[in-house]
């Protein structure tokens, strides 16, 4: 939540208060509230919003996976936008060659090497103290999916790999949620909406408490139907459009451009957050059919701009027509994934971690150098490997993408 942040890597968790300015007391700041008519009052003038717009936005919860450059981006316009609730999503740390794009994050983050989603969400306390923001320091798995996305109304995509990807259009067409997919390399920019086939919401029962009954019926079994006093609609009306898998049904193979290996523009990352973005305003006030149809690419540099026609779903689509998702069961999910940045991630889920033992346990090796730690973080350095774990046993190392190096790494230092 906002208000309790979490502290850096150089900082006493108790000396830390978010969501007032540093000239102002406390007491001073609740005597002077922003008023939502005054903050929003230039987005109300606008017809397509109007004050039930804005009441619609207040009410919703968009879930961003992905917290880097098009993720800050976009979490800070729905932010300011007066979304009610947001719940960010991010496995990295905040890195000085991030701070060219990545728009919530300054030279403080990048030299405590702070989680992006916790970064993040400090900063939009400061800017609007009025909404409500999780964050959580989190690889999106299969295990963990559910937990972390059902709350949500819309998931916005700001992943940088294909396996999370479609492992989201796994889930939300499984679930009837609808997601937006985004994507920036170079200068090129891409979005897509997803709007799933809907669940046949005549044969799934509503509970008081808001869940819905197990059905028989394999297309909406195990669905979590949620109900709340919000006012978005609990079963929006939409023709349904192609899935991820409709438009692409596997993932990439071999080397896939990164913004480490082809760069990237500041302004591609804009223009892919500012459509997302916008998409999705449309879609929380209750307005899916002024969302655009199409997969959309434009290249900034060369002004080519291109569409695929994605209105429909393809009937012979494994995911949204055969209804198997394979990326949800965890199949062909490998344990150790690239980063992308000469770096290796290595999972090891549910093995918490004691970062004062673990320090004092590497603080004995002579050639481990800049050794800290906080309740997010342990960091450290062995010749060119820069290891960072977290809390959940989860590690990047970086200065290789020798998948097995890094897991001996792994196992000398931290545990096999």
């Amino acid at each position: 939540m906002s208000k309790h942040p979490a502290p850096s890597l150089e900082e006493p968790a108790t000396s830390i208060h978010i969501g007032t300015p540093a000239t102002q007391s406390p007491a001073s700041a609740a005597r002077q509230p922003i008023l939502d008519t005054e903050r929003y009052s230039r987005q109300i003038l606008f017809p397509g919003i109007g004050p039930t717009g804005q009441h619609l936005l207040a009410s919703a919860h968009v879930a961003i996976i992905g917290v880097g450059a098009t993720g800050a981006a976009t979490a800070s316009l729905l932010a300011r936008a007066g979304v009610g609730t947001l719940t960010l999503i991010d496995r990295d740390f905040v890195e000085p060659s991030n701070l060219q794009r990545q728009i919530l994050f300054d030279e403080a983050d990048a030299r405590d090497s702070l989680p992006k989603a916790e970064a993040a969400r400090r900063k939009i306390a400061l800017f609007n103290s009025g909404i409500t923001v999780h964050s959580h320091i989190a690889d999106l798995v299969p295990a963990n999916i559910h937990e972390l996305l059902t709350p949500a109304h819309l998931i916005l995509d700001a992943t940088d790999n294909f396996e999370t990807r479609y492992l989201l259009n796994d889930y939300c067409v499984q679930q009837s949620k609808p997601w937006i997919y985004a994507a920036a390399i170079g200068a090129y920019a891409a979005t897509m909406n997803i709007l799933p086939i809907p669940v046949d919401s005549s044969k799934a029962v509503i509970l008081s408490d808001g869940e819905a009954a197990e059905s028989k019926n394999p297309r909406i079994s195990s669905l979590r139907t949620e109900r709340s006093d919000v006012p978005i609609k609990d079963a929006l009306e939409y023709t349904p459009t192609a899935c991820l898998a409709c438009i692409f049904p596997k993932p990439p193979t071999g080397p896939v451009e990164t913004c480490d290996t082809a760069g990237i523009l500041s302004t591609a990352v804009n223009l892919a957050a500012s459509i997302q973005t916008t998409e999705a305003l449309k879609l929380l006030t209750n307005q899916p059919d002024l969302m655009r149809r199409t997969l959309l690419s434009h290249d900034l540099w060369s002004n080519e701009r291109t569409e695929i026609n994605a209105s429909k779903p393809n009937p012979s689509c494994t995911v949204c027509g055969q209804r198997l998702f394979p990326h949800l069961a965890g199949e062909g999910r490998p344990h150790i994934t690239l980063c992308g940045r000469n770096s290796v991630q290595i999972h090891e889920h549910h093995r918490p971690v004691d970062f004062a033992a673990m320090r004092n346990r590497l603080a004995s090796h002579a050639d481990i150098h800049d050794l800290r730690f906080n309740q997010l973080l342990l960091r450290f350095q062995r010749g060119p490997h820069t290891f960072t774990l977290f809390p959940d046993g989860r590690a990047l190392i970086q200065g290789t993408t020798d998948i097995t190096l890094a897991r001996s790494l792994y196992a000398r230092f931290i545990g096999s």
